[in-house]
């Protein structure tokens, strides 16, 4: 009997994960169904109890249900609880367990695209300070970060997740006149907001003309595939790297989990560019 899988949230309708897991079920010839659910956020605790009561046999969470279902959850993995969101759940022995991939799956991408950096113990600033930043800011800091800075237009987010980062390394919690003013001390540069999307594809994210030569500008945002901060970037000759490694590797630890098979993620990138990003 094929096994069922999903993904649970709202919007949901431009979502890559079914075309993704479906991709993955075929190649890997693993047994599997992968759909997509709109859930409501009043309808997420009936929601749970239904796909536990069917038998799903994991589901992916995305927004605006990463946080909310926790307390739904039969048991969170101690770095979901860490981070404080769930976007994998595991159905074992009639219990849900739910985990957090997507700094982990940051951190793959940053790797299979740039392996000597994962390795430096590099200093990094992330700009923002939401739940996408919070997921690879814990990881990094935990896994290869000598210092880590948190840049936010509300100072005192930035400050919470700074103070978090410091379990595990160097971090300081900084506005953006001094996180441009220092700019050149970092190798790393990920900005985790939406500024510089469409339309405000002219915004710029923060000033970056003084960064040094080898830094790596990351945006989490792989559509449009250049925001105008990479734009900016690449257009200065610095090294770029946008969400799609991410998206991939998140979901490759997600297929993981579920089936105990990690599927290629070279071949899902150039899938997706092909199929849906070109």
């Amino acid at each position: 009997m094929e096994k069922r899988y999903g993904l649970i949230g709202e919007p949901i309708e431009h979502s890559l994960s079914p075309a993704m897991h479906n991709f993955w079920f075929k190649e890997s010839g693993v047994s599997g169904d992968y759909k997509a659910y709109s859930v409501p956020m009043q309808e997420l605790a009936e929601t749970v109890e239904r796909l536990k009561a069917i038998g799903i046999h994991g589901f992916n969470v995305t927004f605006p249900h990463k946080t909310a279902i926790m307390p739904l959850l039969d048991e969170v993995s101690t770095l979901a609880e860490t981070i404080g969101a769930v976007n994998t759940v595991v159905q074992s022995n009639g219990r849900l367990i739910g985990y957090n991939t997507d700094g982990m799956g940051f951190l793959e991408g940053l790797k299979a695209h740039f392996p000597m950096l994962a390795t430096q113990k590099p200093s990094v600033l992330i700009i923002g300070a939401g739940g996408a930043a919070r997921s690879v800011a814990l990881v990094l800091a935990q896994a290869i970060c000598s210092r880590i800075d948190i840049c936010n237009r509300t100072f005192e987010r930035a400050l919470i997740l700074s103070e978090s980062c410091k379990k595990f390394c160097t971090s300081q919690a900084l506005n953006f006149a001094q996180a441009e003013k220092q700019i050149d001390q970092y190798q790393i540069i990920i900005n985790t907001t939406s500024l510089g999307l469409y339309p405000e594809t002219d915004h710029q994210v923060i000033k970056i003309d003084g960064a040094a030569s080898n830094t790596l500008f990351v945006d989490l945002i792989y559509r449009p595939n250049r925001t105008a901060f990479l734009n900016d970037a690449e257009r200065l000759g610095y090294r770029v790297m946008n969400g799609l490694p991410m998206l991939v590797c998140q979901g490759a630890l997600a297929f993981q989990k579920w089936t105990g098979v990690y599927p290629d993620t070279k071949k899902m990138e150039d899938y997706l560019i092909r199929t849906f990003l070109s």
